[in-house]
């Protein structure tokens, strides 16, 4: 099982750091190779950088009052975040679908949902266990 990981091109997980400015800082982010690619999917898709989708993301994050003194993990969570909302066909696989065109009020209302159901059912099986 472990080897379609193992067997990979370890290049994917090499880090490879990066400079840019955030809010007028001058920083640096080290992430592997492969949140780099995905990175430049996700920005590709709205025409921007990389540098200008990371800007963007930075201070989109700060507005929310989001404390982002790990960048880098942020980074990797929006990079997992933006595969699997693709598996769950909340983001189309059509690249010519930008990202700022989708419904990301809707999408997080049925997060939202859907973990409300989940926490519904684990209360409901943890009292059925207490019984």
């Amino acid at each position: 099982m472990c080897h379609l990981f193992v067997g990979a091109d370890p290049t994917l997980w090499e880090n490879e750091t990066r400079s840019l400015r955030l809010s007028g800082m001058a920083t640096s982010v080290r992430l592997e190779r492969f949140f780099w690619t995905v990175l430049l999917d996700i920005a590709e898709r709205d025409h921007l950088t990389v540098s200008q989708l990371l800007q963007r993301l930075y201070a989109e994050s700060l507005d929310e009052g989001h404390d982002l003194d790990n960048f880098a993990s942020f980074l990797r969570v929006c990079c997992g975040r933006y595969l699997a909302l693709q598996l769950e066909g909340e983001i189309p696989a059509d690249r010519d679908v930008t990202i700022r065109s989708i419904d990301a009020k809707g999408i997080l209302a049925r997060e939202r949902d859907k973990a409300a159901r989940a926490r519904v059912k684990d209360a409901v099986v943890g009292a059925s266990h207490q019984a």
